[in-house]
């Protein structure tokens, strides 16, 4: 097993359990633990979702097709109906799928940081397009910023659990799409050079942050060949509808070689139906005309699966991101993108609350821990995102780095060995030992590998916490904030690229 060791004597690990600087990689946990042990669906229904996926491409079909779109699957086989519904016949989906791409990695700044999103490897990000800040202090309400963007990444660029970041906030403070979608992509690239992600309102400004990606990473070969950033474009209006722009962005995107996240997200109950089974089987149609669509400009096409079903409140309509509904779709979409052995991409920690309180944890805390358990790939919304994705909060990004460990450190499971069941260990500690594990060498030895240190999760007894001054784990995790925000700014875009991209691009102060 490929376990990432920390180096330092014992009195550093002491420190590091003691102020959390060791929840990051460790011997406990690590990127791409595998997961896969939870399965809503059995192998049956997996088939069942899988034939009611192909009909609903092969017998409804999706309205919207551009001519481009059009003309590319009709000439691989599909048919556009007399009321313009583009027909996918099952043999062309299949084969399509045959060549889809698979074996990718997703690019940071830093080789360090790649994800391989293969198998049941389980990755945590952000996403999101969070149009408010949340003071959890004063539980007021503004708008986001660039700037707000910015911190954020440099928090998961510091947050070892946060393997990738996605847009997370829209900055309300520029007015102009074109600026914003620029601005938003520097911003991220700036702030952290673990993966990126963000999306584009039109593939002519995407061609124009291809430009911008192409001189950051010394010309277009060598943006092919590792391309920082996976745009995610919800190409897709439930239920089955194309949007016109967004398939103009999967076009620039094959043209380049540019990461995929194809997204299709509708609202079991509103716009995909209201059984959770019509709804995973919707969204795979969806996804998978999107992933033929795709591999059909350009063969084995990095592109994930985004089967990403909402759950509607059914009382009120409204979003519920925090739901336990929310937990199953995902899992469930997990194994279907299994299923066709495409890299997956799911959305979990959406919490409906408003600040990080305790319905934040729990909703959170299950959500994400199904979507890992089931094997999903990249785990998006993990950190930071509050309302049901409407709001944002700095600290959280802190607490939900702990949560995330947890989730990772509950998905690995345990060893079942001759060494790990410990007969011997229990014979030297019963018969003539002290009676207890305390400072025996196996518990010594296994401190670091079977276990994780939350950094602001509060063990102390009650008397302890009673006596502390630090009783608040919110005040620390913006105390903690504050201190890692406090660091020197990222470098790892060197000033004179900044200076040659500011001279090309409208690319604003982040200072």
């Amino acid at each position: 097993m490929n376990q990432r060791r920390r180096s330092g004597g014992r009195a550093a690990r002491h420190q590091a359990r003691n102020d959390g600087a060791g929840s990051g990689p460790t011997r406990a946990i690590w990127p791409g633990i595998e997961g896969g042990q939870y399965a809503p669906l059995t192998q049956a229904e997996i088939e069942l979702v899988d034939h009611t996926a192909m009909r609903i491409l092969d017998e409804i079909g999706v309205k919207g097709a551009t001519p481009r779109c059009i003309e590319t699957l009709c000439s691989a086989g599909g048919s556009l109906t007399d009321d313009g519904r583009l027909l996918f016949p099952e043999a062309m989906v299949r084969k399509t799928l045959q060549i889809a791409g698979r074996g990718f990695k997703l690019c940071g700044l830093d080789p360090a940081n790649d994800i391989d999103p293969s198998s049941s490897r389980t990755h945590f990000g952000t996403s999101g397009a969070a149009v408010h800040i949340i003071d959890s202090q004063t539980g007021k309400i503004r708008d986001t910023t660039l700037r707000d963007l910015y911190d954020m990444a440099r928090l998961a660029e510091q947050l070892p659990n946060i393997h990738m970041f996605q847009r997370t906030v829209v900055a309300r403070d520029i007015a102009d799409p074109r600026e914003m979608d620029l601005n938003t992509l520097y911003a991220c690239l700036k702030g952290t050079s673990k993966p990126t992600g963000t999306s584009f309102g039109s593939p002519d400004v995407m061609e124009e942050a291809v430009r911008m990606l192409a001189l950051l990473m010394g010309g277009p070969d060598a943006l092919r060949a590792r391309p920082p950033v996976c745009v995610s474009t919800c190409f897709i209006v439930p239920p089955l509808t194309f949007a016109e722009e967004a398939l103009g962005v999967i076009e620039c995107a094959a043209r380049h070689g540019i990461p995929l996240k194809l997204v299709s997200a509708g609202q079991a109950g509103a716009t995909s139906p209201a059984p959770l089974a019509g709804a995973v089987a919707q969204q795979t149609a969806e996804v998978l005309a999107g992933i033929v669509y795709v591999n059909l400009l350009n063969p084995d096409h990095p592109a994930t699966f985004g089967a990403l079903p909402f759950v509607s409140d059914l009382r009120t309509g409204a979003m519920s991101g925090g739901s336990a509904e929310q937990g199953l779709l995902m899992a469930a979409c997990a194994q279907m993108a299994r299923h066709y052995d495409i890299p997956c991409a799911v959305s979990a920690g959406m919490t409906d609350s408003k600040l990080p309180d305790f319905q934040a944890g729990y909703e959170k805390g299950y959500t994400e821990l199904l979507a890992s358990l089931a094997g999903a790939n990249l785990v998006y919304e993990a950190a930071g995102m509050y309302g049901s994705l409407l709001g944002a909060s700095l600290e959280s990004f802190v607490l939900d780095n702990d949560l995330i460990g947890s989730v990772m450190r509950a998905t690995r499971g345990f060893e079942v060995s001759e060494d790990t069941l410990s007969l011997e260990t229990i014979r030297d500690v019963c018969v003539g030992g002290p009676g207890h594990f305390l400072g025996h060498a196996q518990t010594i030895n296994r401190m670091e590998s079977d276990y994780f240190y939350p950094a602001m999760a509060d063990r102390r007894t009650p008397q302890e916490w009673s006596e502390a001054p630090d009783k608040d784990v919110l005040e620390r995790a913006r105390l903690r904030t504050q201190e890692l925000l406090a660091n020197p700014s990222p470098t790892h875009i060197p000033e004179d690229m900044d200076k040659a991209i500011r001279q090309h691009f409208p690319i604003r102060d982040l200072r």
